[in-house]
């Protein structure tokens, strides 16, 4: 997953707004997004070379994500899959934070992780010190720490507050904020670890190439209630729509 914007209790509908994109080799095998025969209670997308996934949903209220840090660090076998972070804090019981501070970051390459129970969101990047409890507000998250000023993350972060603050919060806005295919000027790129035209291409938040891109849109819902609606949106290498599938689970809290 290299976007994801959130918006934590910022809404009266939906405590929780989650929209974000997976980019990834279009040869890398994936599952789409299903209710797991191996962990029922979870929903979500899964990496077939890797094991574990992007993002994912328990249906007891519990979200995670997970990204990659984008630094001069080269691959290594020695080193979990990142995925696993994300199956792990969902098949738990743990708080956000105490499983936060259980992982020990040099296990792992670089990853960016937000996880929530319902009712307290935190993050977590091997790159920096430290669990960070998050206060209600709209963040942004890419390839570097959270809320770094990248094009992407700027644009779809002022995209949903607008959609907040003019009430048009729906799946069909989200999926369109997530559609978004303009690159950041020449003057922006910034190609130190890559070649200047996969840098440029990669700066808008939906990516087409032909060996590499955007391949599933995500949009996640966390009622007041504590129900979740889930929709994830997957595309072709062409960046054209080639399947949907839509999850919801039942209120944590009915009245």
């Amino acid at each position: 997953m290299c976007l994801v914007v959130l918006a934590w209790q910022q809404h009266s509908e939906f405590p929780l707004i989650v929209a974000g994109n997976r980019d990834e080799f279009h040869g890398r095998p994936t599952e789409h997004a299903h209710w797991w025969s191996d962990i029922p209670d979870i929903a979500g997308g899964r990496d077939l070379q890797a094991g574990g996934t992007w993002l994912a949903l328990h249906r007891g209220g519990r979200f995670a994500t997970v990204t990659n840090f984008r630094d001069a660090q080269l691959p290594s076998p020695k080193y979990r899959s990142r995925g696993h972070l994300v199956t792990e804090f969902l098949n738990s019981t743990d708080s956000p934070v105490d499983y936060l501070n259980d992982i020990d970051g040099a296990k792992y390459a670089g990853f960016n992780l937000l996880v929530s129970d319902g009712a307290t969101l935190a993050c977590l990047s091997n790159r920096t010190d430290g669990v960070r409890t998050l206060t209600p507000g709209v963040y942004g998250l890419s390839n570097a720490l959270l809320d770094s000023p990248w094009h992407k993350v700027v644009r779809s972060k002022a995209a949903l507050e607008a959609l907040i603050r003019n009430d048009k919060v729906n799946e069909t806005e989200l999926f369109r904020l997530l559609d978004d295919r303009q690159k950041a000027s020449v003057d922006e790129i910034d190609n130190e670890h890559l070649p200047f035209e996969m840098a440029h291409a990669i700066s808008a938040a939906f990516i087409v190439l032909p060996d590499y891109g955007t391949r599933s849109s995500s949009v996640a819902l966390l009622d007041a209630a504590g129900s979740w609606r889930f929709h994830e949106r997957r595309f072709d290498a062409d960046g054209k729509r080639a399947g949907d599938s839509t999850f919801t689970t039942a209120p944590k809290n009915p009245a």
